[in-house]
Protein backbone atom coordinates (compact mmCIF):
# COMPACT_ATOMS: atom_id res chain seq x y z
CA UNK A 1 0.00 0.00 0.00
CA UNK A 2 2.97 2.07 0.89
CA UNK A 3 4.24 1.52 -2.95
CA UNK A 4 1.37 3.67 -4.33
CA UNK A 5 0.94 6.43 -1.39
CA UNK A 6 3.41 8.79 0.37
CA UNK A 7 3.69 8.04 3.75
CA UNK A 8 2.30 10.99 5.06
CA UNK A 9 -1.12 10.35 2.77
CA UNK A 10 -1.69 7.38 3.79
CA UNK A 11 -1.41 8.38 7.71
CA UNK A 12 -3.92 11.33 6.82
CA UNK A 13 -5.98 8.56 5.76
CA UNK A 14 -5.38 6.05 8.18
CA UNK A 15 -6.40 9.27 10.90
CA UNK A 16 -9.85 9.37 9.51
CA UNK A 17 -10.99 5.92 10.08
CA UNK A 18 -12.86 4.85 12.77
CA UNK A 19 -11.53 2.22 15.46
CA UNK A 20 -13.62 -1.04 13.71
CA UNK A 21 -11.83 0.09 10.29
CA UNK A 22 -8.45 0.27 11.54
CA UNK A 23 -8.73 -3.35 13.40
CA UNK A 24 -10.00 -4.79 10.03
CA UNK A 25 -7.13 -3.24 7.72
CA UNK A 26 -4.49 -5.13 10.11
CA UNK A 27 -5.04 -7.94 8.38
CA UNK A 28 -4.52 -6.49 4.83
CA UNK A 29 -0.61 -6.95 5.12
CA UNK A 30 2.47 -6.91 7.70
CA UNK A 31 3.81 -3.57 7.26
CA UNK A 32 0.28 -2.21 7.64
CA UNK A 33 -0.45 -4.45 11.05
CA UNK A 34 3.08 -2.98 12.04
CA UNK A 35 2.02 0.67 11.52
CA UNK A 36 -1.39 0.47 13.01
CA UNK A 37 0.00 -1.33 16.10
CA UNK A 38 2.44 1.33 16.74
CA UNK A 39 2.80 3.16 19.95
CA UNK A 40 3.44 5.94 17.89
CA UNK A 41 0.41 5.38 15.41
CA UNK A 42 -1.95 4.69 18.74
CA UNK A 43 -1.07 8.05 19.64
CA UNK A 44 -1.31 10.30 16.65
CA UNK A 45 -4.57 8.15 15.85
CA UNK A 46 -6.30 9.60 19.27
CA UNK A 47 -4.96 13.04 18.91
CA UNK A 48 -5.62 13.35 15.53
CA UNK A 49 -8.65 11.39 14.57
CA UNK A 50 -11.71 14.13 14.62
CA UNK A 51 -13.27 10.39 16.27
CA UNK A 52 -11.53 10.83 18.89
CA UNK A 53 -11.88 14.25 20.53
CA UNK A 54 -14.19 14.06 23.15
CA UNK A 55 -15.91 17.43 22.13
CA UNK A 56 -16.87 16.03 19.40
CA UNK A 57 -18.47 12.77 21.08
CA UNK A 58 -22.28 12.47 21.22
CA UNK A 59 -22.07 9.08 22.78
CA UNK A 60 -22.42 7.94 26.29
CA UNK A 61 -21.13 4.55 28.01
CA UNK A 62 -23.16 3.72 30.94
CA UNK A 63 -22.93 1.32 33.64
CA UNK A 64 -25.62 -0.72 35.17
CA UNK A 65 -25.80 -3.48 37.58
CA UNK A 66 -28.66 -5.71 38.17
CA UNK A 67 -28.61 -8.13 41.40
CA UNK A 68 -29.83 -11.46 41.96
CA UNK A 69 -27.17 -12.45 40.10
CA UNK A 70 -24.98 -9.19 40.34
CA UNK A 71 -24.32 -8.47 36.62
CA UNK A 72 -22.68 -5.73 34.83
CA UNK A 73 -23.76 -4.40 31.84
CA UNK A 74 -22.60 -1.44 29.93
CA UNK A 75 -24.04 0.58 26.89
CA UNK A 76 -23.49 2.94 24.57
CA UNK A 77 -26.13 5.13 23.73
CA UNK A 78 -25.66 7.96 20.66
CA UNK A 79 -27.52 10.96 20.45
CA UNK A 80 -26.77 12.32 17.37
CA UNK A 81 -28.60 15.17 17.49
CA UNK A 82 -28.07 16.59 20.79
CA UNK A 83 -31.79 16.18 21.97
CA UNK A 84 -32.94 14.33 24.77
CA UNK A 85 -35.84 12.50 23.06
CA UNK A 86 -36.52 9.28 24.58
CA UNK A 87 -37.19 8.04 21.00
CA UNK A 88 -33.78 8.88 19.95
CA UNK A 89 -32.51 6.82 23.06
CA UNK A 90 -34.31 3.52 22.22
CA UNK A 91 -33.02 3.87 18.94
CA UNK A 92 -29.87 3.96 19.40
CA UNK A 93 -28.65 2.23 22.11
CA UNK A 94 -25.88 -0.72 21.54
CA UNK A 95 -24.92 -3.53 24.39
CA UNK A 96 -21.31 -3.78 25.27
CA UNK A 97 -19.95 -7.35 26.28
CA UNK A 98 -18.06 -7.17 29.73
CA UNK A 99 -15.21 -9.29 29.85
CA UNK A 100 -14.77 -9.37 33.56
CA UNK A 101 -16.45 -12.17 35.88
CA UNK A 102 -16.18 -11.53 39.80
CA UNK A 103 -14.43 -14.30 41.79
CA UNK A 104 -16.77 -12.61 44.86
CA UNK A 105 -20.11 -12.61 42.62
CA UNK A 106 -20.01 -8.99 43.69
CA UNK A 107 -19.23 -6.16 41.45
CA UNK A 108 -16.20 -4.74 40.03
CA UNK A 109 -14.98 -1.04 41.47
CA UNK A 110 -15.23 1.10 38.85
CA UNK A 111 -11.68 3.40 39.68
CA UNK A 112 -12.44 5.78 36.43
CA UNK A 113 -12.76 6.31 32.78
CA UNK A 114 -10.33 9.02 30.82
CA UNK A 115 -10.16 8.54 26.93
CA UNK A 116 -12.88 6.06 26.60
CA UNK A 117 -9.99 3.28 28.43
CA UNK A 118 -11.39 2.13 31.74
CA UNK A 119 -9.59 1.00 34.71
CA UNK A 120 -11.16 -1.56 37.31
CA UNK A 121 -10.39 -3.54 40.12
CA UNK A 122 -11.55 -6.06 42.66
CA UNK A 123 -9.29 -6.08 45.66
CA UNK A 124 -5.57 -6.49 45.03
CA UNK A 125 -6.52 -7.49 40.92
CA UNK A 126 -6.51 -4.25 38.63
CA UNK A 127 -7.28 -4.39 35.26
CA UNK A 128 -7.44 -1.69 31.83
CA UNK A 129 -10.39 -2.31 29.71
CA UNK A 130 -10.54 -0.50 26.02
CA UNK A 131 -14.01 -1.24 25.02
CA UNK A 132 -13.84 -0.02 21.57
CA UNK A 133 -11.75 -2.83 20.48
CA UNK A 134 -12.66 -5.26 23.19
CA UNK A 135 -9.38 -5.86 25.19
CA UNK A 136 -8.78 -6.09 28.72
CA UNK A 137 -5.20 -6.39 30.02
CA UNK A 138 -4.32 -7.35 33.83
CA UNK A 139 -2.21 -5.36 35.58
CA UNK A 140 0.44 -6.96 37.92
CA UNK A 141 -0.06 -6.79 41.46
CA UNK A 142 0.65 -3.75 43.44
CA UNK A 143 3.44 -3.53 46.02
CA UNK A 144 1.46 -2.24 48.72
CA UNK A 145 -0.35 -5.01 50.70
CA UNK A 146 -1.93 -6.57 53.41
CA UNK A 147 0.93 -9.21 53.74
CA UNK A 148 3.44 -6.01 53.60
CA UNK A 149 1.82 -3.53 55.52
CA UNK A 150 -1.17 -4.98 57.35
CA UNK A 151 -4.55 -3.30 57.18
CA UNK A 152 -4.75 -0.90 54.90
CA UNK A 153 -7.55 1.17 53.06
CA UNK A 154 -6.82 3.09 49.43
CA UNK A 155 -8.64 5.88 47.68
CA UNK A 156 -8.01 4.87 44.44
CA UNK A 157 -7.74 7.26 40.67
CA UNK A 158 -7.13 7.03 37.71
CA UNK A 159 -6.07 9.54 34.65
CA UNK A 160 -4.10 10.82 31.88
CA UNK A 161 -0.73 12.51 32.13
CA UNK A 162 -0.38 14.55 28.75
CA UNK A 163 2.91 15.76 29.09
CA UNK A 164 3.89 12.10 28.37
CA UNK A 165 1.04 10.60 26.61
CA UNK A 166 0.84 7.94 29.62
CA UNK A 167 -2.14 6.37 31.48
CA UNK A 168 -1.82 5.67 35.43
CA UNK A 169 -3.71 3.80 38.20
CA UNK A 170 -3.00 5.80 41.70
CA UNK A 171 -2.87 4.39 45.03
CA UNK A 172 -3.64 6.38 48.15
CA UNK A 173 -2.21 3.79 50.67
CA UNK A 174 -3.56 4.84 54.35
CA UNK A 175 -0.89 2.60 56.72
CA UNK A 176 -2.60 1.50 59.72
CA UNK A 177 -2.61 3.93 62.28
CA UNK A 178 -4.52 5.61 65.25
CA UNK A 179 -6.68 8.39 63.56
CA UNK A 180 -8.88 10.99 65.02
CA UNK A 181 -11.99 12.09 63.12
CA UNK A 182 -10.84 10.16 60.17
CA UNK A 183 -7.41 11.72 60.18
CA UNK A 184 -4.20 9.52 59.38
CA UNK A 185 -1.49 10.23 61.72
CA UNK A 186 1.15 8.84 59.16
CA UNK A 187 1.25 10.28 55.82
CA UNK A 188 -0.04 7.87 53.20
CA UNK A 189 1.70 5.76 50.65
CA UNK A 190 1.10 6.58 47.28
CA UNK A 191 1.85 3.81 44.41
CA UNK A 192 1.41 4.47 40.57
CA UNK A 193 1.03 2.47 37.69
CA UNK A 194 2.08 3.52 34.41
CA UNK A 195 0.97 1.95 31.38
CA UNK A 196 3.78 3.05 29.44
CA UNK A 197 6.16 1.69 31.96
CA UNK A 198 4.26 -1.31 32.84
CA UNK A 199 4.69 -1.42 36.26
CA UNK A 200 3.56 -0.35 39.90
CA UNK A 201 6.15 2.23 41.72
CA UNK A 202 6.78 3.55 45.11
CA UNK A 203 6.56 7.57 44.77
CA UNK A 204 7.08 10.11 46.40
CA UNK A 205 4.06 11.77 46.87
CA UNK A 206 3.15 11.01 49.92
CA UNK A 207 5.72 13.75 51.42
CA UNK A 208 3.90 16.53 49.62
CA UNK A 209 0.17 15.03 50.95
CA UNK A 210 -1.54 18.03 53.62
CA UNK A 211 -1.41 17.33 57.34
CA UNK A 212 -4.91 17.15 58.81
CA UNK A 213 -6.66 15.89 55.23
CA UNK A 214 -8.82 13.23 54.97
CA UNK A 215 -10.93 11.73 51.92
CA UNK A 216 -14.87 11.99 51.32
CA UNK A 217 -16.80 9.75 49.15
CA UNK A 218 -14.23 6.99 49.12
CA UNK A 219 -16.80 4.29 46.54
CA UNK A 220 -17.25 7.44 43.98
CA UNK A 221 -14.58 7.68 40.50
CA UNK A 222 -13.37 11.53 40.62
CA UNK A 223 -12.47 13.73 38.09
CA UNK A 224 -9.50 13.57 35.84
CA UNK A 225 -8.46 17.10 34.14
CA UNK A 226 -5.18 19.08 33.04
CA UNK A 227 -3.16 15.75 34.03
CA UNK A 228 -4.24 15.62 37.50
CA UNK A 229 -6.99 13.36 39.55
CA UNK A 230 -9.19 15.46 41.95
CA UNK A 231 -10.53 14.52 45.05
CA UNK A 232 -13.01 15.42 47.42
CA UNK A 233 -11.35 16.02 50.91
CA UNK A 234 -11.49 17.51 54.55
CA UNK A 235 -9.80 19.91 56.69
CA UNK A 236 -10.99 18.93 60.27
CA UNK A 237 -9.18 21.33 61.67
CA UNK A 238 -10.12 24.45 59.58
CA UNK A 239 -13.74 23.32 59.15
CA UNK A 240 -13.73 23.20 55.82
CA UNK A 241 -14.29 21.08 52.57
CA UNK A 242 -11.16 21.23 49.46
CA UNK A 243 -10.34 19.08 46.43
CA UNK A 244 -6.74 18.10 46.71
CA UNK A 245 -5.44 16.99 43.24
CA UNK A 246 -2.31 15.05 42.65
CA UNK A 247 -0.50 15.95 39.23
CA UNK A 248 0.27 12.92 37.38
CA UNK A 249 3.51 14.52 35.95
CA UNK A 250 5.14 15.63 38.88
CA UNK A 251 3.47 13.27 41.42
CA UNK A 252 2.56 15.83 44.05
CA UNK A 253 -0.19 16.91 45.85
CA UNK A 254 -2.18 20.28 45.67
CA UNK A 255 -4.72 22.07 47.82
CA UNK A 256 -7.73 23.41 45.77
CA UNK A 257 -9.83 25.63 48.13
CA UNK A 258 -13.96 26.20 47.62
CA UNK A 259 -16.15 28.84 48.15
CA UNK A 260 -16.49 30.16 51.82
CA UNK A 261 -20.11 28.95 52.97
CA UNK A 262 -22.17 26.06 55.17
CA UNK A 263 -21.99 23.90 52.17
CA UNK A 264 -18.46 23.62 52.14
CA UNK A 265 -17.80 22.86 55.38
CA UNK A 266 -16.15 19.53 56.49
CA UNK A 267 -18.14 16.63 56.35
CA UNK A 268 -20.16 18.06 53.48
CA UNK A 269 -21.20 15.46 50.94
CA UNK A 270 -18.92 16.72 47.85
CA UNK A 271 -17.90 14.89 44.69
CA UNK A 272 -15.76 15.92 41.73
CA UNK A 273 -16.64 16.06 37.95
CA UNK A 274 -16.18 17.68 34.63
CA UNK A 275 -18.85 19.62 32.87
CA UNK A 276 -18.01 21.47 29.67
CA UNK A 277 -14.22 20.66 29.75
CA UNK A 278 -13.98 22.63 33.71
CA UNK A 279 -13.47 21.58 37.19
CA UNK A 280 -17.08 20.34 38.82
CA UNK A 281 -18.24 20.08 42.35
CA UNK A 282 -21.66 17.74 42.36
CA UNK A 283 -22.50 19.09 46.17
CA UNK A 284 -25.61 17.72 47.86
CA UNK A 285 -27.79 19.07 51.01
CA UNK A 286 -29.28 16.81 53.17
CA UNK A 287 -32.36 17.52 55.18
CA UNK A 288 -33.26 15.42 58.14
CA UNK A 289 -30.91 12.91 56.88
CA UNK A 290 -32.61 12.47 53.43
CA UNK A 291 -30.59 14.19 50.21
CA UNK A 292 -32.34 17.85 49.72
CA UNK A 293 -30.67 18.71 46.81
CA UNK A 294 -27.82 18.98 44.95
CA UNK A 295 -25.62 22.15 43.43
CA UNK A 296 -23.47 22.14 40.84
CA UNK A 297 -20.40 24.52 40.86
CA UNK A 298 -18.09 24.82 37.95
CA UNK A 299 -14.64 26.20 38.44
CA UNK A 300 -14.52 28.98 35.12
CA UNK A 301 -10.71 29.14 35.02
CA UNK A 302 -8.44 26.17 36.62
CA UNK A 303 -6.89 27.14 40.10
CA UNK A 304 -8.53 30.28 40.13
CA UNK A 305 -10.16 29.82 43.41
CA UNK A 306 -12.47 33.36 42.73
CA UNK A 307 -13.96 31.81 39.64
CA UNK A 308 -16.22 29.17 41.68
CA UNK A 309 -19.13 29.43 40.11
CA UNK A 310 -22.75 27.86 41.20
CA UNK A 311 -23.76 26.57 37.73
CA UNK A 312 -27.49 25.37 38.54
CA UNK A 313 -29.44 23.56 41.61
CA UNK A 314 -31.24 20.68 40.85
CA UNK A 315 -33.79 19.21 43.36
CA UNK A 316 -33.68 15.86 44.79
CA UNK A 317 -36.80 15.69 46.76
CA UNK A 318 -39.36 14.16 44.58
CA UNK A 319 -37.60 13.35 41.37
CA UNK A 320 -33.74 11.88 41.57
CA UNK A 321 -31.18 10.27 43.98
CA UNK A 322 -27.57 11.20 42.49
CA UNK A 323 -26.49 12.95 39.82
CA UNK A 324 -23.97 10.63 37.53
CA UNK A 325 -22.70 13.08 34.94
CA UNK A 326 -23.27 15.20 32.42
CA UNK A 327 -23.99 15.28 28.65
CA UNK A 328 -22.21 16.87 26.10
CA UNK A 329 -25.43 19.78 25.55
CA UNK A 330 -25.50 20.07 29.66
CA UNK A 331 -27.66 17.95 30.47
CA UNK A 332 -27.47 16.02 33.73
CA UNK A 333 -27.60 12.30 34.10
CA UNK A 334 -29.12 10.89 37.35
CA UNK A 335 -30.43 7.69 39.22
CA UNK A 336 -33.82 8.26 39.80
CA UNK A 337 -36.32 5.70 42.17
CA UNK A 338 -39.09 4.55 40.32
CA UNK A 339 -42.00 1.83 41.09
CA UNK A 340 -40.08 -0.80 39.04
CA UNK A 341 -36.89 0.12 40.72
CA UNK A 342 -33.33 2.21 40.06
CA UNK A 343 -33.53 3.94 36.81
CA UNK A 344 -31.11 6.02 34.88
CA UNK A 345 -32.59 9.23 33.22
CA UNK A 346 -31.98 12.48 31.45
CA UNK A 347 -32.44 16.17 33.03
CA UNK A 348 -32.56 19.27 31.19
CA UNK A 349 -32.11 22.07 34.10
CA UNK A 350 -33.49 24.75 31.52
CA UNK A 351 -36.92 23.22 30.56
CA UNK A 352 -36.79 20.51 33.70
CA UNK A 353 -37.44 17.79 31.19
CA UNK A 354 -36.93 14.50 32.67
CA UNK A 355 -36.30 11.21 30.18
CA UNK A 356 -35.86 7.63 31.18
CA UNK A 357 -33.12 6.36 29.46
CA UNK A 358 -34.81 2.93 29.94
CA UNK A 359 -31.88 1.48 32.33
CA UNK A 360 -32.61 -0.51 35.77
CA UNK A 361 -30.21 -1.69 38.25
CA UNK A 362 -28.79 -1.30 41.65
CA UNK A 363 -28.35 1.93 43.33
CA UNK A 364 -24.52 2.94 43.88
CA UNK A 365 -23.32 1.68 41.23
CA UNK A 366 -23.98 2.90 37.91
CA UNK A 367 -22.14 5.35 36.02
CA UNK A 368 -22.30 7.35 33.21
CA UNK A 369 -19.55 9.25 30.72
CA UNK A 370 -19.14 10.74 27.83
CA UNK A 371 -17.34 8.00 25.22
CA UNK A 372 -14.60 8.17 22.39
CA UNK A 373 -13.30 5.19 20.59
CA UNK A 374 -9.20 4.93 20.39
CA UNK A 375 -6.82 2.10 19.96
CA UNK A 376 -4.93 2.25 23.21
CA UNK A 377 -3.83 -1.25 24.55
CA UNK A 378 -3.95 -2.36 20.65
CA UNK A 379 -0.40 -3.42 21.13
CA UNK A 380 -0.50 -5.41 24.14
CA UNK A 381 -1.37 -8.82 25.25
CA UNK A 382 -5.07 -9.63 25.69
CA UNK A 383 -6.54 -11.79 28.24
CA UNK A 384 -9.39 -12.07 29.86
CA UNK A 385 -10.73 -13.51 33.47
CA UNK A 386 -12.45 -16.69 33.25
CA UNK A 387 -15.93 -17.69 35.98
CA UNK A 388 -12.87 -19.72 37.89
CA UNK A 389 -10.64 -16.52 37.55
CA UNK A 390 -8.00 -18.45 35.14
CA UNK A 391 -6.49 -15.74 32.98
CA UNK A 392 -6.62 -16.88 29.76
CA UNK A 393 -5.05 -15.35 26.36
CA UNK A 394 -7.44 -14.21 23.44
CA UNK A 395 -6.34 -14.34 20.15
CA UNK A 396 -6.33 -11.83 17.20
CA UNK A 397 -8.99 -13.13 15.13
CA UNK A 398 -11.00 -13.62 18.21
CA UNK A 399 -11.13 -9.81 18.62
CA UNK A 400 -11.52 -9.19 14.71
CA UNK A 401 -14.66 -11.77 14.76
CA UNK A 402 -16.44 -9.68 17.65
CA UNK A 403 -15.66 -6.58 15.72
CA UNK A 404 -16.72 -7.36 12.39
CA UNK A 405 -19.85 -8.87 13.04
Amino acid sequence: MSDYLPHEVLLEILHRLPVKSLIRFRCVSKSLNSLITSPAFIDSHFTQSPLSLPSNSNTLIVRSCNDRPNIEYYRLIHNGNDSSSSSSFDQSQNNIEFPLISRFLDYFKLIGSVNGLFSICEQDRFFLWNPSIRKCITLPKPRIGVKTHGPISCRLGFGFDPRTNDYKVVRIVILPSTTVMNKADKPPLVEVYSLREGCWRITRGGESFPSGISFNNWLRPVATLNGAVHFGANDWGNNRSLVLSFDLGDEVFRVISLPNGKEFQAGADIGTSVFKGLLTLICYDYECMKIKCCSVWVMKEYGAVDSWTKQFTVDLNSRFFRVLGFWKNGHILAETKLSLGWNLCSYDPESQQVKNLGFHGSPFHSFADNYVENLILLGKPNDAVSKRGVTKKRKCRSILMSLTN
